[in-house]
């Protein structure tokens, strides 16, 4: 069974880049037929799909958030990394990494979120 857990400060100043690493056990990010995607939730608002990986490395983004949001990953650590640019206090939001299979785009494994702030 995948688990997936989300790492990274949980407070970030205005202005700083934002960085979360997601790392997958019970099974490889380059397995194909998967992406791994990064999410999000803001207090008040529904969940924001903010882009994500590939199993072949190629990486999608929301537009709205494309210009700030870069996925990378590191196959020997079997983990991919969030990095949001120019973070503003609306950035503040639970970030959640999330396993997506391609043949249904459903969401079927889910890290537990990490809540990250965004404050002076």
């Amino acid at each position: 069974q995948v688990q997936l857990q989300e790492s990274g400060p949980g407070l970030v100043k205005p202005s700083e880049t934002l960085s979360l690493t997601c790392t997958v056990s019970g099974g490889s990010i380059t397995t194909s037929g998967y992406y791994w995607s990064w999410n999000r939730q803001s207090p008040g608002k529904g969940l924001e799909w903010m882009g994500a990986i590939g199993s072949s490395g190629t990486t999608y983004y929301s537009p709205s958030l494309k210009s700030r949001t870069s996925i990378s990953r590191d196959t020997s650590k079997n983990q991919f990394t969030l990095q949001l640019s120019s973070a503003t206090p609306e950035d503040t939001a639970v970030y959640y990494c999330v396993r997506v299979p391609a043949i249904n785009n459903q969401f079927d494994s889910w890290g537990q979120g990490t809540q990250v702030t965004v404050s002076s």
